[in-house]
């Protein structure tokens, strides 16, 4: 039994005209000699009745000002896929195809019991096997599963697996089921070489590396859930990004040895993230390596990620997720950092005190603070350390292959934004990718440009 798994984003599903197109999806599949297992998100996008948004925001109107138990939410949650499932099963029945919506629990899916992002522990797959042998076509919840049956709990708890839960759900139960392939339509007809939004010409893409896709998707392309990916990486199982609207091929998402040989492959042109950019002027300082560790240590505890971290002779620079910022400002805004010296210095002082003071405006907590150590001048040397912010950025990036061998891909960005003015702030890069943090007024510009330097000869 050839089994293809096929998954179907909200709005393959938002109208009747929709789901019959994706209905003929399945159809072509069963006629070419496939067992289909079908995999569906909740119906449309935020702002639909019945998308996930929604029934958060439903739920969350019960009692704005209380936080939302996990367990209910993973509840409210999973009931958009329950109704997709259940919608999607009858419209296959209306067409001819015998069908069972199945949550992810009743489809074998058993999570681990960390409600809103849970892991996938197993997938019991008879129960699907049984209904294949049947010749009836599963549609499975996407992004959903159960705990394990235990003792202390009698009932089996429904969990969410995280955003993009739904291609997750499809690959693994295409490795659970060692399918031929696994299929994800959306309303695109492929892996683009940029957000086709702020590219119209972008073009798609025939076929791409486990690796290109999934460097793509950590940079912000909606395409595929990079935890999808590596679940198909890991067990080398094809994967298909077809649009459900189009009979295009779509693109092959498969191992591709040695792509990063020769000239470097430009997969495409990303942006994503609303980011701001942080400058500490530390000084010249022995003292400074004591001074930034605390830095890192305060934004640990507050559970705020940092990332284009830059270090140099006088300063520290790092950006934050823009809705971390507050919570980031208020930690650095007077923060005082007190190093002991290991004897007194000439002038009889035995510490120095870094206290961290904003532009003005944010800086409250430093025009609080700065005064009360006026009185300990005598005994301790008191460093301003100025912060600079760079608010609203945005992160671009050209996912690329092979461009540490070669040389040309970071001139060729920097001629190109440079030229057009556009402002960039740090720079990052990995083994599939070189990213730039730039003003998020000039991001969508920034994108066009770079797309137009480097994907429009690109062979696919």
């Amino acid at each position: 039994m050839k089994i293809l798994v096929q998954k179907f984003g909200g709005t393959s599903l938002d109208s009747q005209e929709h789901r019959e197109m994706a209905v003929r999806k399945v159809i072509q599949a069963q006629q070419a000699g496939h067992a289909s297992v079908v995999v569906v998100s909740a119906i449309g996008r935020s702002g639909a009745p019945y998308a996930t948004d929604s029934l958060i925001g439903f739920l969350e109107a019960v009692d704005p000002q209380a936080p939302m138990p996990p367990r209910e939410l993973d509840v409210m949650m999973g009931c958009g896929e329950i109704i997709s499932a259940a919608v999607f099963a009858r419209a296959l029945q209306a067409s001819g195809i015998k069908a069972s919506a199945l949550t992810g629990g009743q489809a074998g899916i058993i999570t681990d019991e960390v409600y809103g992002n849970a892991r996938i522990r197993e997938i019991r797959t008879q129960h699907l096997l049984s209904l294949l042998r049947k010749g009836i076509t599963p549609v499975v919840c996407g992004f959903q599963g159960a705990t394990d049956h235990s003792e202390e709990d009698e009932s089996w708890s429904l969990t969410t697996l995280g955003r993009g839960g739904s291609d997750t759900t499809a690959t693994a139960l295409g490795a659970a089921l060692k399918a031929t392939a696994v299929e994800i339509y959306t309303d695109v007809d492929g892996v683009k070489s940029a957000d086709p939004d702020l590219v119209p010409d972008a073009r798609t893409l025939d076929v791409c590396s486990y690796e290109e896709v999934a460097e793509i998707a950590h940079q912000g392309a909606r395409v595929v859930h990079p935890r999808a990916v590596e679940i198909a990486m890991d067990h080398r199982m094809p994967l298909w990004v077809k649009g459900t609207f189009t009979e295009s091929p779509g693109t092959r998402i498969e191992s591709i040895p040695n792509r990063g040989a020769g000239a470097p492959r430009v997969t495409g042109v990303t942006h994503t993230g609303k980011i701001v950019f942080i400058r500490l002027e530390i000084g010249e300082t022995v003292h400074k390596a004591s001074v930034e560790r605390e830095v890192y240590r305060m934004m640990s505890r507050a559970g705020v990620n940092i990332h284009y971290v830059t270090f140099g002779p006088n300063a520290l620079s790092f950006g934050v997720p823009r809705d971390k910022f507050p919570i980031a400002r208020d930690l650095l805004d007077g923060m005082v950092v007190p190093v002991p010296y290991e004897a007194p210095d000439s002038s009889g002082k035995v510490a120095a005190f870094f206290i961290f003071k904003f532009s003005e405006g944010l800086d409250l907590a430093y025009s609080v603070q700065r005064p009360l150590l006026r009185a300990m001048e005598s005994k301790i040397d008191v460093v301003d350390v100025p912060g600079a912010v760079f608010e609203n950025c945005t992160t671009v990036s050209v996912v690329t292959s092979g461009h540490r061998r070669v040389p040309g891909i970071m001139a060729g960005v920097f001629e190109t934004l440079a030229g057009a003015g556009v402002a960039v702030y740090q720079t990052a890069d990995s083994e599939m990718s070189v990213s730039f943090l730039v003003p998020e007024s000039d991001a969508e510009r920034a994108v066009r440009l770079l797309h137009a330097r480097f994907c429009q000869t690109t062979a696919a």
